[in-house]
């Protein structure tokens, strides 16, 4: 190949890029045409004239052109970025045509040869989109509902894998319907895996508020579920919380047994001397880690506590007037969680 057929070959390049620009294709594909005549060592003609292709959306014009661009680097072994490039822009052609398999696939081939990051956006952007449509594909109330029955019949029989399974199958069919998180969750904190619960929890609290005041029932499900998990952490005080929450928005008192059984649940768990508690915990193993705690430490060293606290130690009966103080009860609630303070 003569120096000067590389320099002719490198003109009409400029000049089939020029046109490009100008968006007259059928110029730019002439002179890059025009170009590899006079050089076949440089496949960069060939990547250009795939992209003028590609922008007229003749796409499968484009991967063929590509495959050859390709097969010729190899032969010469060119610049990796250069069949990177090529892969790419196959990626891309398959992207127009929402073959996103066969997109996913170039672009990954793309990346083992060049890694940039255009590149990988694209294939993190297709990935996503597969997933959308995937899940578009899928979408289906009907089968949602079938699949969350299935999974209340599991439940019942205390089939807790079996139910998870179904009340799955059911938010993949229709992720906006809280039910299934909620019911899921349930199963969760059965089998105490305590993060997935946490998970289903917050998504009902998530979920339906979008759905008006004729779905409040669920968001107080939510919250109950929500107190589950947070018992199962021994983090009552935040329970506590969670259930008055559950009660705000219980407006038909629908879960109001559900809610009292939680909150007995809580508090029983909070006084060491019921039994639910940690009762093996000697009283300076509790003073020791409760002098850790600077909430504990505060309150224990308000001087309106300190004389709550004496009051409710000679007349146990004045707790329950204090308690009618939200504050104050919260206060009652951390000393009971850190187990300084034993009602009962």
């Amino acid at each position: 190949m003569s120096d000067d057929n590389k320099q002719l070959a490198l003109a009409e390049k400029e000049l089939g890029n020029q046109a490009y620009k100008k968006r007259e294709f059928d110029v730019a594909i002439g002179h890059y045409d025009k170009a590899y005549e006079l050089d076949d060592t440089n496949i960069t003609f060939l990547n250009n004239k795939a992209a003028v292709l590609l922008e007229q959306e003749k796409f499968k014009d484009c991967i063929k052109v590509c495959e050859d661009a390709i097969e010729r680097g190899r032969e010469l072994r060119c610049d990796y970025e250069l069949i990177a490039r090529a892969l790419q822009r196959i990626g891309n052609a398959y992207c127009k045509l929402n073959d996103l398999d066969n997109a996913i696939n170039y672009y990954g081939k793309s990346l083992t040869e060049h890694r940039t990051p255009e590149t990988l956006k694209k294939l993190r952007d297709t990935e996503k989109l597969k997933k959308e449509q995937e899940k578009a594909a899928y979408y289906n109330p009907e089968l949602a509902d079938k699949a969350r029955d299935e999974g209340n019949a599991f439940y019942k029989k205390a089939d807790w894998p079996h139910a998870i399974e179904q009340y799955t199958e059911s938010i993949k069919r229709n992720d906006k319907d809280v039910r299934p998180y909620s019911n899921r969750a349930a199963c969760y904190l059965k089998l105490m895996a305590i993060h997935e619960a946490d998970k289903d929890a917050d998504r009902c609290i998530e979920l339906d508020p979008t759905f008006g005041e004729c779905c409040l029932e669920n968001v107080a499900r939510g919250y109950i579920r929500k107190a589950g998990v947070q018992l199962a952490k021994k983090e009552y005080d935040e329970a506590i919380t969670s259930l008055d929450k559950a009660k705000e928005n219980d407006k038909d008192n629908k879960c109001a047994r559900e809610i009292q059984d939680m909150t007995n649940r809580v508090y029983a768990a909070m006084n060491p001397m019921s039994g639910s508690g940690n009762a093996n915990e000697s009283q300076e193993e509790i003073l020791k880690r409760a002098a850790q705690n600077p909430e504990v430490q505060r309150i224990l060293s308000d001087p309106v506590m300190q004389q709550i606290l004496q009051q409710m130690q000679e007349n146990p009966m004045a707790a329950q007037e204090h308690l009618k103080n939200p504050q104050i009860a919260a206060n009652i609630r951390k000393l009971m969680s850190a187990g300084i303070l034993r009602m009962g």
